[in-house]
């Protein structure tokens, strides 16, 4: 990896966390790491070029079937795949099927650029981390074998404990907060060999866990707002994310706004 390098483009590729869900804006829409990051490598370079291809709720075959072509064809310096922690969170899942749809996305995508960028996924801690911590250790040993076989960077957000800390956690629980999507750019942006601003491992102070009382209230709060529509989903076959266009479907010169602008 060369060191301080200066990259021209960047292609984004995955569901709703390189969509940037829950990184809320004012205007209702989201930031989260891929803009972030965006912000920051096109202030190293004139005319820099960005596209955000990820919608939310997609699985590893609709990614590489409908976003890995369109990725590779666009020729970018860095192109990020993070795909397939929908399909771990599913009742039912194949995980062969899981990995010959990563290993064509790869596959594809890998010639296709300068860096391509694989992530182990970060997974907030608590009881339905621990149900489905199996089947994601899973899936990224096949992220860190394909890596291996073509060449891939592989940013480890699994194995840092500061981004399994509840607080880092939007209230669905399967979203980073503003703060969990900016120690994502972070650990992105050194592992592309640029200069560190600031330490994304590092863990949050130590605080007092909230009451019962609060946690129930949380926990209800929870499943009435987010884990009931999603099983609803699941139960009728349909996707928050049916229907949506890719965020930044085309490779354009990066125009930052006020609200793009890395914090």
């Amino acid at each position: 990896m060369e060191m301080n390098a200066s990259y021209t483009s960047f292609v984004a590729v995955g569901d709703s966390f390189t969509e940037g869900m829950s990184d809320l804006l004012p205007d209702g829409s989201y930031r989260g790491w891929a803009d972030l990051l965006a912000a920051r490598l096109a202030a190293r370079q004139a005319d820099f070029r960005y596209a955000n291809l990820a919608v939310r709720g997609k699985l590893i075959g609709q990614i590489a079937e409908e976003q890995a072509p369109v990725a590779a064809a666009m020729g970018a310096d860095v192109v990020t795949l993070v795909g397939g922690l929908n399909d771990t969170l599913r009742p039912k899942v194949d995980m062969g099927r899981v990995r010959g749809h990563l290993e064509a996305a790869v596959a594809m995508l890998a010639p296709s650029c300068k860096h391509l960028v694989l992530m182990r996924s970060p997974g907030r801690n608590g009881p339905v981390m621990e149900r489905f911590r199996p089947r994601m250790e899973e899936l990224f040993a096949i992220i860190e074998e394909l890596a291996a076989r073509h060449g891939a960077l592989v940013v480890d957000l699994y194995g840092a404990p500061a981004l399994g800390d509840p607080r880092m956690w939007d209230v669905d629980r399967l979203h980073l907060t503003a703060e969990g999507h900016r120690r994502v750019a972070e650990a992105v942006w050194q592992a592309l060999g640029l200069p560190a601003e600031q330490d994304w491992r590092a863990e949050l102070p130590a605080s007092a866990p909230p009451g019962w009382a609060v946690r129930r209230s949380q926990d209800l709060s929870f499943a009435r707002q987010h884990l009931l529509p999603w099983v609803g989903r699941r139960l009728t076959g349909r996707s928050s994310g049916d229907g949506r266009p890719a965020k930044r479907p085309e490779l354009l010169a990066y125009e930052p706004v006020a609200q793009d602008r890395p914090s």
